[in-house]
């Protein structure tokens, strides 16, 4: 795996073996980063569940201006700071080794982001609980995004109740990213991937 663009174009990241931190590929993460590509710049990005830290390293190298990177697993996250001390990005992040939850509840009232990246371990709901507490959250801002990637057969219908809109949704060969906002953005016209649509 490796950096696609930015400051840290082309080094390489390392990354853990094994299901539970199944790193994008660099075509997929290609794709990701070309439909936010207009938001990026500046922003405030979380990447939940991290894993060895590739999205969130790429959101930095493409100018966001600060990470928070949320991974429970030891050895994965000593791959974050491996990666973020390797690609120079250290001083542009925050690291947090503890369960998504915890890190949303201890983020909150002092954080907020423009972009929150989710990539939880497959057919667990981890990804609706997180959503659950975010729609209750300040953590995202008014007109942030959220992204999961999940498993191409995950239904996400229960969003709408949640007070989310799917403003997009991407396909791949072995699993998908969806594109959510709050619903009242969406009326107002405000979306970071309006441009895209």
């Amino acid at each position: 795996m490796r950096v696609i663009a930015g400051s840290a174009r082309r080094l390489q990241l390392k990354t853990l073996d094994g299901l539970d931190t199944r790193p994008t590929t660099d075509r997929i993460k290609e794709t990701l980063f070309n439909i936010i590509a207009d938001g990026l710049y500046d922003c405030v990005f979380l990447d939940l569940f991290a894993g060895s830290g590739g999205i969130g390293i790429e959101a930095l190298s493409r100018g966001a201006k600060r990470a928070v990177f949320v991974e429970k697993n030891p050895k994965a996250m000593a791959y974050v700071k491996e990666n973020l001390a390797h690609t120079k990005l250290s001083g542009q992040a925050e690291t947090m080794q503890t369960d998504a939850l915890n890190a949303l509840g201890r983020l909150e009232g002092r954080e907020s982001f423009d972009y929150i990246y989710m990539d939880p371990p497959y057919g667990k709901g981890m990804e609706r609980r997180a959503l659950e507490y975010l729609s209750e959250s300040g953590l995202l801002r008014e007109d942030g995004i959220i992204i999961i990637e999940t498993s191409l057969d995950m239904e996400v219908d229960y969003v709408r109740e949640l007070g989310y809109s799917i403003v997009k949704s991407k396909t791949y060969k072995t699993n998908k990213h969806i594109f959510l906002e709050r619903m009242q953005e969406r009326i107002h016209g405000k979306s970071n991937l309006s441009g895209q649509l």
